[in-house]
């Protein structure tokens, strides 16, 4: 692992207007000496872009995202790469109990709350550094009570590319009273490139490091069980090639959350291996690592199948054309007390990591 030659570049990407005035928004870009490329904005502090070799050396962007500010401005938006908190996946009928007292939260995922609520973090527009080693920081400052949660927030997620194709995410967070915390990235893969359709996604191979994973109901919210996936379409620990499965699995895809083993493969002697991706056609390979313990997999089957959402390039983005791979906490967490805390008391730093090791076979 190296950090030492990555270039950073930035320029204006467009503005949004909010209730204190017109915002502009800046994309950066990390350009790594093989001539890798990862792009990001400050709406959302998103990942936009990143553009990686196939087994020819050939560079294809392999992220779902939108060429301009008015396609993630858009209520279609499913997250494109961004920041999602300050809690990110759903919170049962967005409500909660802390220290005996009542919390309600947006409900914007029917009668739940997902992903930090109507103005997430992932429309908001964070600030941004640009570090001299080639790093990008983005900080956000949330208030009390804002979309409901208790306590102000001071959040830093910082972005890495290295010059052995890692991209790194570092996500630390302080707060002046306690609250939920639960911060991850939202971009979806495809491998084969942003624009080669579901079809293409389906011929990826998966594997997860997770003997277990967490049942939801009909609203997606954990049943509260830890169920083994042993002979279940769950069961991802060896090799799995997606269009094997995911005509099996009920909702048309997956969309839930599994249990990561403390597997004896690690990034950098600490962060364990959650999840391996790869297309054999393209000889891309993708393998994540994190110290979260859990992983949401979720494969695109809310897109829409009627062409309206419509990405970059004017690519159709249309059901099964991404995989978002979410290293998180379990959903739900603060209903759930045998789950893994997901509360932040004052004094004590949040601090979590997720890296996406780019390869070739």
């Amino acid at each position: 692992m190296s950090f030492s030659s990555t270039h950073v570049t930035q320029e204006a990407f467009g503005e949004i207007r909010t209730s204190d005035g017109i915002q502009p928004v800046t994309q950066f870009t990390l350009t790594n000496p093989l001539g890798v490329k990862v792009q990001f904005i400050t709406y959302g502090a998103s990942v936009t872009n990143v553009f990686v070799p196939n087994k020819k050396g050939e560079l294809h962007d392999v992220v779902l995202g939108f060429d301009d500010m008015a396609g993630y401005l858009k209520h279609e938006n499913p997250y494109f790469g961004s920041t999602v908190g300050r809690v990110a996946n759903r919170i049962a009928k967005g409500h909660f109990n802390l220290n005996g007292i009542e919390f309600q939260l947006a409900k914007n995922n029917g009668d739940n709350h997902l992903h930090g609520g109507t103005v997430g973090f992932d429309k908001v527009v964070w600030q941004a550094y640009a570090h001299r080693d080639g790093r990008i920081t983005f900080t956000h400052s949330s208030p009390h009570m804002e979309e409901g949660y208790p306590g102000h927030l001071f959040t830093q997620v910082t972005y890495t590319l290295t010059d052995s194709n890692e991209l790194i995410i570092d996500y630390r967070a302080l707060t002046d009273r306690p609250t939920p915390v639960n911060l991850t990235n939202h971009s979806y893969f495809n491998l084969a490139g942003h624009n080669a359709g579901s079809q293409q996604l389906l011929n990826h191979h998966i594997q997860l490091c997770a003997n277990q994973y967490t049942p939801v109901d009909s609203g997606q919210i954990p049943t509260g069980r830890v169920a083994n996936v042993d002979g279940t379409v769950f069961d991802l620990r060896s090799e799995t090639l997606l269009k094997d499965v995911i005509a099996k699995i009920p909702g048309g895809g997956y969309d839930h959350n599994f249990v990561i083993n403390d597997s004896k493969n690690k990034f950098d002697n600490k962060l364990p291996l959650v999840a391996k991706i790869w297309h054999s056609e393209s000889g891309r390979i993708m393998e994540l690592f994190s110290d979260q313990p859990g992983c949401q997999i979720y494969t695109g089957n809310g897109f829409p199948a009627d062409g309206s959402l419509v990405g970059k390039g004017g690519t159709v983005y249309s059901t099964h054309a991404g995989l978002a791979i979410e290293a998180q906490n379990f959903p739900d967490a603060i209903n759930q007390p045998h789950f893994p805390g997901s509360v932040l008391q004052p004094g004590e730093v949040y601090h979590r990591t997720i890296v996406y090791k780019f390869g070739t076979q």
